[in-house]
């Protein structure tokens, strides 16, 4: 009964598991942050295209 103690204190207080989830947590804020201005810049950079289009294309 111990040793189950002591092996369960230590799984405890084993962090790996933690510091993984807060790595996860971090990768995903990071990518919520670049896919929110490259959406908007997206739209805006679209308009221009079709501007440009329309502006080179020859009647017939």
């Amino acid at each position: 009964m111990k040793n189950f103690s002591k092996s369960f204190q230590a799984f405890l207080a084993d962090e790996h598991g933690a510091t993984a989830i807060e790595y996860g947590l971090l990768a995903s804020l990071i990518a919520v942050a670049i896919i929110i201005p490259v959406t908007a810049v997206g739209g805006q950079l679209e308009a221009v295209f079709k501007a440009v289009t329309a502006a080179l294309t020859l009647p017939a």
